[in-house]
């Protein structure tokens, strides 16, 4: 998914810390501030932009693979979830119905990453709850010069639930950070991130026998991993150390269970790991990628247009990092795009419409072609 960092596949909290656009502030007309709004001038791709969620951090939504539903995580302590829980909502089929999520995880812990199984009745996710039943501490950022630090919770471990919060197995169990699980298009296999070798790998596993295969190997952060929609390619961000500087921080951060991943690139692979190359040489964040329905076309979120790392916007490009087109156009936070299985729609995560507040919320649209 995209990452599926919410960043655990970016942490969104960090990015509306660093985005000023986001103040609450009137023009000259006393109106309110552009990015008040759920849709801007020139989203073509976009009909029919409707927001499901209002108020806390709301983030990696996405779709089962009938469309029908969405899985999602929410911190919001004003509700009483003082760090993100599973929620899943039925998607409105029409105009004025609601939305109307709730939870699944239990409430003990941190989760994050949700995905649906195919049968559409189970849901797998990561949690810390076997950890300790509290929420785990983020990292002082003070300590690391203010920079942008995302904690690799040893307490995560994958489980499998049922839609009504039971959990059913608990499908890893290691030692260290195990998290960021999508699955493919049949269902039968997990791409997953682990530090269970020394490194944040992706990792292959086959649900019925649990047989795990590690399928990156260069020093780095690789994570947010889905599979194409037809099933035959891996696509994920990564963020690999260029100098032996940055190798040396990045190994020492590993250590105290860190990982400042602001330099990221979308990845291509085949399904089974081979031919592994990289497909954008934006520079800056670009994360959260994902198929479109063809196979072909990628979806992403990225500030490289923005030297002081923000905005983000979605955009597409092929599979040679060509043909780049800019799909969202707000001057905030858009964020883990997702096109419904059946092509028809998309959902996203954005700062646009929050009264100036830093709240992140879910938004989905008809998907014009």
């Amino acid at each position: 998914m995209n990452t599926r960092p919410s960043f655990a596949r970016i942490p969104v909290y960090f990015f509306c810390m660093l985005m000023i656009c986001k103040q609450h502030i009137s023009n000259a007309q006393g109106q309110m501030p552009a990015h008040d709004s759920v849709s801007y001038a020139g989203e073509k791709h976009f009909n029919d932009i409707r927001q499901l969620t209002f108020g806390g951090d709301n983030a990696e939504a996405y779709f089962s693979f009938d469309s029908k539903w969405l899985v999602f995580q929410r911190t919001n302590p004003k509700l009483g979830i003082p760090c993100d829980q599973i929620f899943i909502g039925r998607v409105p089929a029409k105009s004025g119905e609601a939305f109307e999520p709730r939870m699944i995880s239990s409430g003990k812990g941190r989760t994050t990453c949700g995905s649906f199984t195919k049968d559409g009745k189970h849901i797998i996710y990561a949690s810390t709850h076997l950890a300790s039943a509290e929420c785990p501490p983020v990292p002082d950022r003070k300590k690391y010069g203010n920079k942008y630090i995302w904690p690799l919770f040893e307490g995560y471990d994958i489980f499998l639930s049922d839609l009504n919060g039971k959990i059913i197995k608990q499908l890893t169990n290691t030692p260290g950070y195990d998290a960021e699980a999508t699955l493919s298009p049949d269902g039968k296999t997990m791409v997953f991130t682990s530090v269970r070798d020394g490194d944040l790998d992706l990792y292959l596993m086959d649900l019925k026998s649990g047989k795990t295969k590690r399928v990156t190997n260069t020093l780095g952060y690789d994570g947010g991993a889905w599979f194409s929609p037809d099933g035959k390619k891996l696509i994920w961000r990564a963020s690999r150390p260029s100098t032996a500087a940055d190798s040396a921080e990045y190994i020492s951060l590993l250590k105290e269970n860190l990982v400042a991943p602001t330099q990221m690139e979308v990845w291509i692979a085949n399904a089974d790991g081979s031919n592994a190359h990289q497909v954008t040489s934006f520079g800056q964040a670009n994360w959260a990628p994902a198929y479109l329905s063809d196979s072909k076309t990628i979806i992403f979120a990225s500030n490289h247009e923005y030297k002081r790392g923000f905005p983000f916007n979605l955009y597409t490009v092929d599979e040679q990092g060509n043909n780049l087109e800019k799909i969202s156009a707000s001057q905030v936070f858009d964020a883990f795009p997702m096109i419904s299985p059946n092509g028809k729609k998309i959902v996203f995560c954005s700062n646009r419409n929050n009264g100036g507040t830093r709240d992140t919320n879910i938004f989905v649209a008809d998907w014009i072609k």
